[in-house]
């Protein structure tokens, strides 16, 4: 680990994707701002000249990660980003040669359990309910961050229903998940996908989705 300034730089495993973990305060940057900090330290270009897309690739329209208009990456290929805000926390993500996602949640939040059959896999329910019920609400707000991160990270896709997939249970996985039951939309990649939990101030949790 190193640091841009006050915030947290991490390297995770595999060598090409970056994440930058910023608390914002109340005058504390805005989640563009730390994206470009993040997308600039690996270019060496001033951050003000990095320029963000909100535009979809596919439809136009403003939703999902954002794309990276300028710059490439050192060899010219572009940027694969994005970047989540839960509370005063960011979390911004940066790879030059596999999709990332990030996925970011509040872990003290009481109504993710009124939304588990949705959410969640019959098997998740099933690990959730076995633990001690203090570790729950953490344990649940993981799992949605992963499954959220993957889905950012998949991008323009079909509506996929999450609670049709599973990932492995935080805290057995050593903090890097994995696809445990798959859905067809996700192809003969999905054993190659991981789930990279991040040291984040609690009551928040994230997780970046890096794609092969």
């Amino acid at each position: 680990m190193e640091a841009i300034g006050d915030d947290e730089l991490i390297e995770l495993a595999g060598g090409d994707t970056r994440v930058l973990v910023a608390t914002r305060g109340r005058r504390g940057p805005a989640a563009d701002a730390v994206l470009r900090r993040l997308v600039a330290h690996g270019s060496g270009v001033p951050s003000e000249d990095v320029e963000l897309v909100h535009a979809c690739e596919v439809c136009g329209n403003r939703h999902g990660r954002p794309s990276v208009g300028y710059p490439t990456t050192p060899t010219g290929a572009p940027w694969f980003v994005d970047v989540g805000v839960a509370g005063e926390v960011v979390v911004a993500a940066a790879a030059t040669s596999r999709r990332v996602g990030v996925g970011i949640e509040p872990a003290g939040d009481s109504v993710r359990e009124s939304v588990d059959e949705a959410a969640l896999h019959a098997s998740e329910r099933a690990a959730l309910a076995a633990l001690d019920p203090a570790e729950r609400p953490r344990a649940r707000a993981l799992i949605w961050a992963r499954k959220s991160a993957l889905l950012r990270a998949m991008g323009h896709t079909g509506f996929i229903e999450p609670s049709t997939l599973a990932v492995t249970m935080p805290g057995d996985d050593g903090g890097i998940g994995r696809i445990e039951r798959t859905v067809p939309e996700f192809g003969p990649g999905w054993r190659g996908v991981r789930f990279h939990d991040l040291p984040v101030p609690e009551p928040v949790v994230a997780s970046v989705a890096v794609l092969v």
